[in-house]
């Protein structure tokens, strides 16, 4: 099992980690069933997506807050 980290936003290919870490070693287990809905897929071979915010998404976030109230900034 390999977990993936994807941006929520841009779709951007963070980086991933191999089957030897667990999701519960990660701190996911503290998320709420909601935040675990919204920011984790796990697919049929066992793998793990997880939408995180990319630094490049955050950064355009903190520049223009209205952008939150937005379904997608990207364009």
């Amino acid at each position: 099992m390999a977990i993936h980290y994807y941006c929520r936003h841009c779709k951007t290919n963070i980086g991933q980690l191999e089957s030897h870490t667990d999701a519960t070693s990660l701190g996911f287990d503290h998320l709420t069933s909601n935040e675990r809905q919204d920011m984790l897929s796990y697919q049929t071979n066992g793998d793990l997506y997880v939408n995180v915010v990319c630094d490049d998404c955050e950064e355009a976030l903190t520049r223009n807050p209205d952008f939150y109230e937005l379904d997608t900034f990207i364009q």
